[in-house]
């Protein structure tokens, strides 16, 4: 009905469908503004620079939506529309808005809440204080924006682990330059932002890492800034998340804009003099010596403005630094490796079934599943932290009632940490600041308890919590006196409400007894007109209409009495003097529910004070709840299942006896098959891994990784028994699947990961590699293959399994002691060419990989596979690689195999090194070789 709204264009008057267009806006030219009524005006004025979102638009007691977010509101959920003069409408009772709001944004929608900021006598009392006519509507204002990875609401919120929103800033001089970058994310729920910066490699490795780790719903980033690579990366590693595009400097503001605008907004309470750094929290202080970091803090300081929810997050000062690796004190686990091994996610649909976390997140609290997620991608590193967290667990299984217990008791405690970011934001409802108050009581009571216990405890970490828990009491004695809860009109609705104890504020006393003085005037002018009359008047209400005057059909009432209503037995009127007691009393609720509004927020502030004690309670309670998840998830891996021992010693190694994978499909656990996996020490670093196909050389990849990762969790192993040294990295290339998303092939794919692995293993790393080399042609893949094999072992002499087709591999490194030559051993049935699977780890080498019994088991038809085995038997013959160690086409054996050539080219560069290369290191790596 309007054209320009069937010609769209942006605010700049861009045209949709332009690459320039910005959806966020919208053009209305001043013709259609000058034929706008009052009430059109105040709505388009806001929508037309949120044309991106449905607006929610507040009229009364219900919340309305026009033109084109009424037609989603018809089409997704048949919401009823009908025409409001000149634009299409639909609605929902404000006191569905939540749950109306959280439909449309779980369809991915952006939701803008704009709210009425005065009733109607409001506005009358308004114009009357200022002795004239006010805009000719209610005054109504964007409150805020709802969007996925933005919600604060606990109503709303769906999930109890973190939903972040993520700002990316990039840097890269060319597409051959490692990039840069910037990042930046928050957990709107809990107020916790996160800084972090680092240069990465062309695979965007690093990056990658951090979208596994944190898996944010909405990202924030420049437009037409974000190199293709990164794009790449990022829609691979993440399912449809919700993008923002800002303008560059605009929008995304760089470092110095940033710095200013946190200056001037007083989010810290600073002074615009040169101290005001001071009171910047530490690491966003640190963040300036990174421009790109504090950019990116900047681009996603924008978009919560925008939100309306930047300050309450911001001035809580829950600002850190995030290193996605933490090398220092962490098991590196990069996103390659997190997806692999099935840690977070399966990756077969997406969801958690058969995944680490589904087998050890044992968490009660909210708070706990949130800490214990942390805790799953960054394994402990040294060797005291993590026997301190296995003490822990070990006095959790011994003293087995007191856990009983003490989950109990957790089990009561609501999601404490979201809700004091929501008291310090003061946008809590009072039912849930009641809880928090609760929880916290709860809480002490727990720790009061737990400290009776602190002689049966052993662990250090323990009796470490229970100090750190911090003595709640005086402040939640203070609460306890500070407030009554009483039932009021307010609204013209029962509420449940908090009010200051009568006698503790002459304000609300003074409201109150102006409040009764009026009830008593009531009460006299009823008494005053029934005074000599047959028939009593009473008072009745209906709905707005209060104090209307009700008397039988028939009753004599004098002539200026207004007829308001009546029943088939009643006639309800209102008089001159009801009408002005009335206009007083609405005026008197609206000021008592103002003053209830702005105590509530003035019992938030003083709690709020102590966010620094509250936010440590629990942080006490979530370390307590994941050590318990650990001590749960030891339990019920069942027997075998060991406390892992560690031990100090230069060189890696593990040895697990009966390991087994502890993700087993349920029941089957007492079927699967143990294995031995030793490394390292005594035993070869390196295990050449062959058998069948399907004979569960992946699986024994996988569970060996895992088992390290539990061990440096702090967890039981399924093992008979294992001993290990801490692994400081763990490397995987499983799986050759096309990486379509990233442009990349299978080839492409699995040098680029191997690369790293190269780069960056050391001689404490884990390194598995799962058929390397297939992506490609046969002889190029097995050159690969036995490249990093022989670099593996020699230069870098880190631990590691590489499952191969590639018999020759086994023959070319036979005569190092550091490697071991493995396979999963089978039975096979020559009368009916059938294999049975042993899945168990044999020493020796698997000369058949048994392609036509597995074809044969998947229903190929006998006579293509017939075909196959006399095709596979000639191949063989004219094209079998012979290993480096024979002289080609002969059986003759070399003197120097390619690898005993590449030892004597190493040690003569060895020999050559700059002199500050340790003498230790030369014979560590010389010792690597068969000179």
């Amino acid at each position: 009905r309007y054209a320009w709204l069937q010609n769209i264009k942006d605010a700049n008057g861009t045209p949709k469908g332009s690459p320039d267009y910005d959806p966020r806006t919208l053009y209305i030219p001043t013709s259609a503004w000058n034929g706008f009524t009052p009430f059109e005006k105040q709505y388009w004025e806001i929508k037309c620079k949120l044309w991106d979102a449905v607006v929610f638009f507040k009229k009364g007691k219900f919340f309305e939506i026009y033109e084109g977010d009424a037609d989603i509101g018809h089409q997704e959920f048949g919401l009823k529309m009908t025409d409001r003069v000149n634009m299409r409408m639909a609605g929902v009772p404000e006191s569905s808005f939540d749950n109306w709001a959280s439909q449309f944004v779980a369809k991915g929608y952006k939701v803008a809440k704009v709210e009425q900021k005065e009733t109607a006598l409001g506005k009358s009392m308004r114009e009357r204080d200022i002795g004239g006519k006010a805009d000719q509507v209610v005054k109504r204002e964007l409150s805020s924006i709802l969007t996925a990875g933005t919600l604060v609401d606990l109503d709303m919120l769906t999930s109890q682990l973190g939903t972040y929103c993520m700002a990316i800033k990039e840097q890269a001089y060319s597409e051959h330059d490692p990039p840069l970058f910037g990042v930046c994310f928050v957990d709107t729920s809990t107020a916790e932002i996160n800084l972090t910066y680092f240069e990465d490699d062309l695979n965007r490795t690093m990056l990658e890492t951090l979208l596994v780790q944190i898996r944010p719903k909405e990202l924030v980033v420049e437009k037409g800034r974000l190199s293709s690579e990164t794009e790449k990366v990022i829609k691979r590693a993440l399912h449809e998340p919700i993008w923002n595009r800002l303008i560059p400097e605009e929008e995304f503001w760089d470092s110095r804009r940033t710095e200013e605008e946190i200056r001037t907004s007083g989010y810290f309470g600073q002074d615009t003099d040169m101290d005001y750094l001071e009171s910047w929290p530490t690491d966003l202080r640190e963040a300036i010596k990174h421009p790109l970091c504090l950019s990116a803090f900047g681009g996603l300081l924008w978009y919560l403005r925008l939100l309306k929810i930047d300050q309450p997050l911001v001035s809580a000062k829950h600002i850190q630094n995030y290193d996605p690796v933490r090398s220092a004190t962490s098991l590196v686990l990069n996103g390659q490796t997190l997806i692999n091994l099935d840690i977070l996610k399966n990756i077969y649909d997406g969801s958690t079934d058969g995944t680490l976390l589904k087998l050890l997140d044992n968490t009660i609290t909210p708070f706990g599943k949130r800490l214990f997620q942390q805790w799953l991608c960054h394994p402990l590193l040294k060797k005291d932290a993590i026997n301190d967290r296995l003490d822990a667990v070990e006095d959790l299984l011994r003293l087995h009632s007191l856990r009983d217990n003490l989950t109990q008791n957790l089990s009561k405690l609501p999601d404490l940490e979201r809700l004091i970011s929501r008291i310090h934001a003061g946008s809590c409802k009072v039912k849930y600041f009641l809880s928090t108050l609760s929880g916290f009581e709860k809480a002490m009571d727990t720790f009061r308890n737990l400290e009776k216990h602190s002689s049966e405890f052993t662990s250090t970490l323990i009796k470490k919590i229970i100090r750190s828990f911090p003595n709640l009491e005086d402040k939640l004695n203070y609460f306890r006196n500070a407030f009554v809860m009483q039932n009021l009109d307010m609204d013209y609705q029962k509420m449940y409400a908090m009010v200051p104890i009568d006698g503790s504020d002459e304000k609300w006393d003074e409201i109150q007894q102006n409040i009764k003085d009026i009830e008593n005037k009531f009460e006299r002018h009823l008494a005053e007109i029934s005074k000599g009359k047959k028939q009593s008047f009473v008072y009745t209400h209906s709905g707005k209409d209060i104090f209307l005057i009700q008397t039988p059909k028939g009753t004599s009432v004098p002539r200026e009495w207004i007829v308001v209503s009546d029943t088939a037995k009643f006639v309800r009127y209102r008089n001159s003097t009801t009408v002005s007691l009335v206009k007083t009393y609405k005026e008197l609720l609206e000021t008592k529910s103002s003053y209830i509004k702005g105590f509530t927020k003035k019992v938030y502030a003083v709690f709020d004070q102590e966010y620094k004690m509250w936010l440590l309670a629990v942080q006490c309670l979530a370390e307590l709840d994941g050590l318990m998840s650990l001590s749960k998830g030891s339990f019920k891996l069942g027997a075998p299942s060991c406390r892992p021992q560690f031990v100090e010693q230069e060189k890696g190694m593990i040895e697990f006896k009966d390991l087994r994978h502890p993700c087993v499909v349920p029941g089957m656990a007492s079927e699967f098959v143990p294995n031995d996996v030793c490394l390292g020490g005594a035993k070869a670093n390196m295990i050449i891994l062959t058998g069948p196909n399907m004979g569960g050389k992946s699986t024994l990849l996988r569970q060996t990784c895992i088992g390290i990762i539990m061990a440096q969790l702090g967890c039981y192993v399924p093992a008979e028994s294992a001993k290990l040294t801490p692994c400081d990295k763990i490397y995987t290339r499983i799986g050759a699947n096309d990486n379509i998303m990233a442009g990349q092939s299978t080839f492409m794919v699995e040098l680029s990961e191997t690369s790293r692995i190269l780069k960056e293993a050391t001689n404490k790393s884990m390194v598995i590699l799962d058929e390397l080399g297939r992506g490609t042609s046969t002889h190029d893949g097995y050159a690969i293959a036995y490249a990093v094999l022989y670099r593996l072992i020699t230069h870098i002499g880190c631990l590691g399994v590489f499952a191969t087709h590639y018999q020759g591999l086994c023959h070319e490194f036979i005569e190092r002691k550091l490697v071991r030559n493995m396979y999963m051993n089978y039975f096979v049935n020559t009368d009916e060419n059938d294999i049975t699977f042993l899945y168990k780890l044999t020493e020796g080498i698997c000369e058949k990989s048994f392609g036509m019994n597995i074809a044969q088991k998947a229903g190929i038809l006998p006579s293509v596979i017939k075909k196959a085995i006399q095709a596979s038997n000639d191949f063989e013959k004219s094209s079998r690689i012979k290993d480096s160690t024979y002289r080609k086409d002969s059986q003759i054996k070399v003197q120097n195999t390619p690898s005993e050539r590449a030892d004597i080219a190493f040690a003569l560069s060895l020999g050559t090194s700059p002199s500050n290369e340790k003498s230790k290191d030369l014979v560590e790596k010389l010792k690597r070789m068969t000179l």
